[in-house]
């Protein structure tokens, strides 16, 4: 059994995907690249996949995590050209490694959000980040399958900062941009959740819906605010991992001779 971790993007028009299409659309990618998959016991066996903390429905993400298990070994990076052909443009693989360590939802612990304020100025932008790093709680109200629930958005809000920039807009009209670090808590504190707070905090309110996009989620550094790659220990534990015994025969053979025959496979 192998695992693969692998890190993809929604972009373009194709953050408008729900959780549930992606899901679809993963599993069809999985079929056409003919990709050997484990499957679940049972009476309806389904692949091995695990999904970890998808973004809102509307955002766009470049750090999208999954994991799956197969019953062959394959190349990542090999496996991740055959899922790009099979996946949608937007729907893009971006990293792919083995795992080796255990726990990756566990080190999703925060994530990166750039939010596109169109038509804010951003002077403004910055008074209303102000306002809301200065309050100790900021209260709004989210719709739940269970009703409407408030809770503070302040809290879990780690970094919120403007970029210094302004957006590239073609005509020339204002644009902020925000920086948002935000922890994974429960219950979950999402990007409009914090611009509900800029309303409320400062009155901050863009003419038009903001563009949402997730750069990173990984562990948190509560010092710098930085967010890591939670790829890289497994990146880590494969280059720190005991060669194998093919690797053994060859390093013990005579300089310009090879190992005997049957020395050097598996």
């Amino acid at each position: 059994m192998q695992r693969i971790r692998l890190r993809y993007t929604k972009r373009g028009r194709l953050r408008f995907t729900s959780h549930r299409d992606f899901q679809r659309a993963f599993e069809r990618a999985l079929r056409r690249a003919e990709v050997p998959m484990a499957y679940s016991a049972g009476f309806t066996p389904h692949p091995k996949v695990s999904y970890a903390n998808a973004a809102p429905t509307g955002t766009g993400s470049e750090a999208e995590y999954l994991e799956i298990q197969l019953a062959e070994h394959r190349d990542p990076d090999k496996l991740r050209e055959l899922l790009n052909e099979s996946l949608p443009d937007g729907l893009d693989v971006i990293d792919s490694v083995q795992a080796h360590t255990s726990g990756l939802a566990d080190r999703l612990q925060a994530s990166v959000w750039e939010i596109r304020l169109d038509g804010v100025e951003a002077e403004t932008a910055q008074r209303a980040v102000e306002a809301f790093l200065a309050a100790d709680e900021v209260l709004v109200e989210r719709r739940t399958k269970n009703g409407m629930r408030s809770f503070d958005a302040r809290a879990a809000v780690a970094r919120l900062e403007t970029s210094g920039r302004e957006g590239d807009r073609p005509d020339g009209k204002a644009c902020a941009i925000l920086r948002l670090v935000v922890r994974h808590v429960t219950p979950a504190v999402r990007p409009d959740d914090v611009l509900s707070g800029l309303r409320a905090t400062a009155d901050l309110a863009p003419p038009v819906p903001a563009a949402v996009t997730r750069l990173a989620q990984g562990l948190l550094d509560e010092e710098t605010g930085a967010v890591t790659d939670p790829l890289a220990p497994d990146r880590d534990a494969a280059t720190a991992a005991p060669p194998t015994a093919a690797g053994l025969s060859a390093a013990k053979a005579p300089s310009g001779t090879s190992p005997s025959v049957g020395e050097g496979t598996a």
